[in-house]
């Protein structure tokens, strides 16, 4: 392949992901694949030849990009996944074409790294020691790298060496969430050999938030039968509702009981730039740790998280170990990042964070972010002024709970109909909306992360919700005109 061959590719590239990226709103948000076409690409047969570029491109605008997620789309609200910033998308090409390992070294891509860290901790206002973070794969990668260090903490309290020694030297450690925790905790909690039966959920209030007294409880609890409490984990915006805990009570019972105070902000935490509901975050810079996502509501292409931390040589002695052919006195005194965590050959992420927020700038992001929280909050009224609406929780940030609840609708027969309900309107290809179990009953959520996203946007969600649901109860749809 000569030079020109490449560059030439790389134009025609260029103009089907420009193609692609101009139609998104005006087609089908998502619709399933035909099976023919599904078939096709997984009995796409290992080839004995090579494909020359223009052959690949041809593949990729015939059998892939036609059949998209969604979530590009203006019009999709669904679990809670983004769209690239356009800035990103061109970033993750020139990073690919470096190809570095972000291990550690002296290149571009370690000291950007570094940089993009401190924006991110600047842009959620937790405090970032030098070394005290770096970016991995998603926030679930992050929270196994910050309750790793709060293991290692608890042990070293302890008088154990748990790198040396395992858990078999402690007693029981024990850590805190609610039932709105996201499923990455619990994960992170079993490979890290602590238990989910070690993992106590402890009681939320009314709007789905920890309750500090059962929290105190609990500990007590645990002491009085010899376990080691160790842990706390708070969210910065739960997954089903988007609740914010309160930071400071939480942190006040974490510094008392010596415990662990993590923050979960995979989704939520910069919501804090929001003005409007910038209070609900007061307190988050007390935490130990804090575990984020720029590749949802910043839009950075997946995949990346972000783990913060507040104690940088804790970190690091929780995952350093540098073998002889690793040495290098030229790293500094931060060292390498896989001192950090648990990869050691590493992706160039921050290169597509960079570009990202440095083409929106902190104003930018902060505006986009209040763009989408404002229409949660509109589409959170026009759900509370439909009479066969029903809103399942206050909108606290960008994510509304709601379900179909029509007069005459109970029981059984409301929780198959609101099952039912998203792939309905899923199927309808209009909107892209996905579903959810709140207190025992189901409903729908939608999640705004699209700063391109409009009011008709979320008002025909409303539409599509009713349309889809007469087509499941035989009812007429009240709705007005999409």
């Amino acid at each position: 392949m000569t030079s020109e061959d490449f560059r030439s590719a790389a134009h025609a590239a260029a103009g089907l992901v420009a193609d692609y990226l101009e139609g998104l709103a005006d087609r089908p948000v998502w619709q399933p694949m035909a099976a023919a076409d599904r078939q096709a690409l997984l009995d796409l047969p290992l080839p004995e030849t090579g494909t020359d570029l223009d052959g690949l491109l041809k593949t990729v605008a015939e059998q892939v990009l036609p059949a998209p997620m969604g979530n590009g789309n203006p019009r999709f609200f669904g679990w809670v996944n983004s769209a690239p910033q356009p800035a990103g998308v061109l970033a993750t090409l020139v990073a690919s074409a470096m190809n570095p390992s972000s291990a550690g070294g002296d290149h571009a891509d370690v000291h950007l790294e570094r940089a993009v860290v401190r924006w991110i901790a600047e842009l959620v206002g937790f405090p970032h020691p030098a070394g005290g973070g770096l970016l991995t794969s998603g926030t679930s990668m992050a929270t196994i790298v910050c309750l790793a260090a709060a293991r290692n903490r608890a042990a070293l309290r302890a008088g154990v060496d748990v790198r040396a020694e395992g858990l078999a030297a402690l007693p029981p450690l024990v850590g805190y969430v609610t039932g709105e925790t996201h499923s990455c905790v619990r994960k992170a909690a079993e490979l890290l050999g602590l238990g989910s039966r070690h993992l106590r959920t402890v009681a939320t209030d009314a709007e789905g938030r920890l309750d500090t007294a059962a929290l105190e409880a609990a500990i007590a609890e645990d002491r009085a039968a010899g376990r080691l409490p160790f842990l706390v984990v708070a969210s910065a915006g739960t997954v089903g509702t988007g609740a914010v805990d309160a930071f400071h009570p939480i942190a006040d019972l974490a510094e008392r009981e010596g415990l662990w105070m993590h923050v979960d902000g995979a989704y939520g935490a910069f919501g804090v730039l929001d003005p409007v509901i910038a209070h609900r975050y007061a307190g988050m810079d007390r935490a130990d740790s804090l575990a984020l996502d720029p590749h949802k509501w910043l839009g950075v292409p997946v995949d990346c998280g972000c783990a913060l931390v507040r104690d940088t040589e804790g970190l690091r002695g929780t995952f350093s170990l540098v073998p002889s052919y690793l040495r290098d006195e030229a790293a500094g005194s931060l060292g390498w990042f896989s001192e950090y965590g648990t990869e050691q050959t590493r992706p160039f992420r921050s290169l597509k964070v960079w570009a990202s927020v440095a083409h929106r700038g902190r104003e930018g992001v902060a505006a986009d972010i209040a763009h989408t929280t404002a229409l949660a909050r509109r589409l959170g009224e026009l759900v509370e002024a439909d009479p066969a609406l029903e809103l399942l929780a206050p909108v606290e940030t960008s994510i509304v709970a709601f379900r179909y609840r029509p007069a005459g609708l109970d029981g059984e027969e409301l929780d198959r109909i609101n099952r039912e309900l998203p792939a309905a309107v899923q199927l309808r290809g209009r909107v892209f909306v996905t579903g959810a179990v709140l207190g025992g009953h189901e409903m729908l959520r939608a999640c705004l992360l699209n700063a391109t996203t409009t009011e008709a946007d979320v008002r025909l969600l409303v539409d599509e919700v009713h349309a889809a649901a007469a087509g499941l109860t035989g009812r007429p749809d009240t709705s007005g005109p999409a």
